[in-house]
């Protein structure tokens, strides 16, 4: 399961992000082990230490939690973190660029609200 980095974030975020997104699909469910440092960085091809780094990264934000001698798991409400630390990000980031383009290009809010509620039907 070799990953494709980004060379403009920092490769533990990058990891950090894989296993969020491993717990926001269910591939990692709450209190579940999830791959050791070594197993992790042999899977994706990158040095424990980086590994280590989104572990601790992940444990800070309470996502994952480690037993000693045992391994680490998703928190009991990972899902629930993940996505209010995505949600946040979504707000703060990415929503003011898109209504940012949404004015510039004029967009009616009507048609725009249309294609919206299409999208979510075909994905749900």
């Amino acid at each position: 399961m070799m990953m494709n980095f980004d060379e403009h974030k920092p490769i533990y975020l990058q990891i950090s992000d894989s296993i969020c997104e491993k717990i926001l699909n269910d591939e990692y469910a709450e209190d579940e082990r999830i791959p050791s440092i070594r197993e992790m960085g042999a899977q994706l091809g990158v040095n424990p230490n980086t590994v280590m780094r989104s572990y601790d990264y992940l444990k800070s934000l309470d996502i994952i939690y480690d037993k000693r001698g045992v391994g680490f798991f998703a928190s009991p409400d990972a899902k629930k973190r993940v996505k209010s630390m995505y949600k946040k990000e979504f707000m703060e980031t990415e929503l003011p660029v898109i209504v940012k383009k949404i004015n510039m290009l004029e967009i009616d809010v009507d048609e725009l609200m249309a294609k919206i509620s299409k999208e979510l039907d075909i994905n749900n």
